[in-house]
């Protein structure tokens, strides 16, 4: 008996231990629309790739890069059960004029999964320049590793953000100008919706003296988009945020957009948003008399 357990363990015993390998690239075919790929990018954490959606235009390039970062939420449930944002309309305005699109899924979301790195912490203790550094973290790893790819150019990229996103992409001022050539943040903040309910703010005096921080080191110009509906940051706090993001030293353009829908936090997500904000994207991507958006 003691013979044949000691066979039975044997090919354990001497077999190679086995670990998941983490690949990155494409991981499918191109499809519709807009040449949409399935990508795998870095994330902090080495044992996760991040998934992500790139569009792009006909040809090989290179392209300039426009990274749009998601937005987020403290609810665990909500966060695990995110589908895979594509920004589909946002992303057909960019690719008709010329740039490449990534849109990556950050950890702790989605099929992404894995530690949610950019949590803010409890309303009295908020640490929001921790949380806004880590989702920059975030957008930079995807940005250079796309960056390396030889259909996108190395300079010149813009990057989007969408509320914690557009929080992150606030964080991420610092970065190389070279490397980044702009900013456009949708309503950019943390802690909106505070309770769930609408046009309540969890500790907006720390949300201020992070984004005063965040522009002591900018060296980026940013464009702030808000909707005159927007319930979770509204225009005249978005107005503050971006006041106190000057008073660090930082550069950031605010604009006040036509109200959208019935909650224009979500305007980045349709086609009348985006038509919406058709205008002031132009602007910001100096792309002057070219703010026509094809429909995806």
């Amino acid at each position: 008996m003691r013979l044949f357990n000691l066979l039975a363990l044997l090919p354990l015993l001497i077999a190679s231990p086995v670990c998941a390998q983490v690949t990155f690239g494409p991981s499918g075919a191109e499809g519709e629309p807009f040449r949409r790929q399935d990508w795998r990018v870095p994330s902090p954490d080495t044992d996760v790739a991040a998934r992500a959606l790139l569009f792009r235009p006909a040809g090989t390039g290179p392209f300039r890069l426009a990274v749009i970062a998601h937005a987020s939420t403290q609810n665990v449930l909500r966060r695990a059960q995110m589908p895979q944002p594509d920004y589909r309309a946002l992303a057909a305005f960019l690719v008709a004029r010329g740039f490449a699109v990534l849109v990556p899924e950050r950890l702790g979301h989605g099929a992404t999964g894995g530690r949610y790195v950019e949590d803010q912490g409890g309303c009295d203790e908020a640490d929001y320049v921790r949380a806004g550094r880590a989702t920059a973290e975030q957008i930079s790893l995807a940005l250079s590793y796309l960056q390396k790819q030889d259909f996108i150019r190395k300079d010149a990229a813009v990057v989007i953000g969408h509320s914690a996103g557009g929080w992150g992409a606030l964080a991420l001022a610092n970065a190389d100008p070279e490397q980044i050539s702009g900013i456009i943040a949708f309503a950019p903040g943390r802690g909106g919706h505070a309770n769930d309910e609408p046009n309540k703010l969890c500790a907006p005096h720390t949300l201020l003296a992070a984004a005063a921080e965040f522009g002591k080191t900018a060296r980026i110009p940013v464009v702030s988009l808000v909707a005159a509906n927007d319930s979770y940051f509204t225009p005249a706090f978005s107005k503050s945020l971006a006041e106190a993001f000057r008073s660090g030293g930082g550069r950031d353009d605010v604009r006040t957009l036509p109200s959208v829908g019935s909650e224009g936090h979500w305007m980045i997500e349709t086609e009348a948003g985006v038509k919406a904000a058709s205008r002031e994207l132009g602007r910001a991507l100096n792309l002057p008399g070219r703010t026509a958006t094809k429909k995806p």
